[in-house]
């Protein structure tokens, strides 16, 4: 879901305490990648380092991008889009992980060995994250976009409560990831 304008200002600007995070949401847009968004790990992460008084950046080990480009579902494509943004980017020098959404379902059978059905546009990349705290992402596709998604709304980021995504296809998963995020972040709950 689309997160009303107060509660995506208010996220954004925690986000951007992390000033990787602020670069990448301010510089995306020059790429021209189609339905570009940063997601995840970065940016929930940094609101739970602001929580627990820490570093911005504080154990956050990549950056995750998505966008969606159906016309093109190549590895070598994906890969000149993945080497433009690293050019782009390696001033920040930290780890930035482009995935076109549009091709997930070509590749995850083989790495996972589960079946992932195709997706439509990014935002339902976010809506598969394992825990529900952590499908959220900020629009980057233009430079005056700031919108937020978080597929199950913020609430539950905030309050640090860590619940299984039934839209997951890899469930299994889930108590692996929970306990990782609360070894890092012991205030967060398990649902």
């Amino acid at each position: 879901m689309m997160i009303d304008d107060a509660a995506a200002g208010r996220f954004v600007d925690e986000a951007c305490a992390n000033p990787i995070n602020e670069a990448l949401i301010e510089r995306l847009p020059a790429l021209g990648l189609p339905d570009c968004w940063l997601v995840a790990g970065c940016l929930f992460q940094t609101v739970w380092n602001g929580q627990a008084g820490r570093p911005a950046s504080e154990k956050i080990s990549d950056y995750d991008v998505f966008y969606f480009d159906p016309a093109d579902t190549s590895y070598e494509a994906e890969d000149l889009n993945i080497r433009r943004l690293a050019a782009a980017f390696a001033d920040l020098d930290v780890r930035i992980e482009l995935k076109n959404q549009a091709r997930v379902h070509l590749w995850y059978p083989l790495r996972f060995g589960r079946a992932y059905s195709p997706l439509s546009c990014s935002t339902e990349g976010i809506d598969r994250f394992l825990v529900r705290a952590t499908c959220v992402g900020v629009d980057c596709s233009a430079a005056t976009s700031r919108a937020v998604y978080a597929s199950f709304g913020l609430e539950e980021m905030y309050a640090g409560l860590l619940g299984a995504n039934p839209r997951n296809v890899a469930g299994d998963r889930f108590a692996e990831k929970a306990l990782s995020y609360q070894a890092r972040w012991p205030w967060l709950r398990i649902v």
